[in-house]
């Protein structure tokens, strides 16, 4: 993925997540007539993921294998094939 590519997610993710909280703050306020209480907790709350997903992206653990990123290991080495061409077996050549 590009440098602008890179900078327009972040950018969205942290837009996105401040309109999801802020609606759902706005929402709940209209319904149960308690305004600005839930604006205001869901904005905190909807800043906090916006700042968790730019996290995420920026170090990358949001990223996709497909994207390059590397694949999550459960701290085992990964069993090699022993089959020719490419594995480890003494059956080369």
């Amino acid at each position: 993925m590009s440098g602008f590519g890179v900078a327009f997610r972040i950018g969205v993710e942290l837009v996105a997540a401040l309109v999801v909280g802020v609606g759902a703050g706005l929402l709940l306020d209209r319904w149960l007539g308690t305004t600005p209480w839930f604006l205001i907790v869901f904005f905190f709350l909807g800043a906090a993921a916006g700042v968790l997903n730019v996290y995420r992206a920026a170090s990358g653990i949001g990223l996709a294998e497909a994207e390059g990123a590397p694949a999550p290991s459960d701290g085992e080495p990964e069993e090699q094939d022993d089959d020719w061409p490419g594995g480890t077996g003494s059956d080369r050549p």
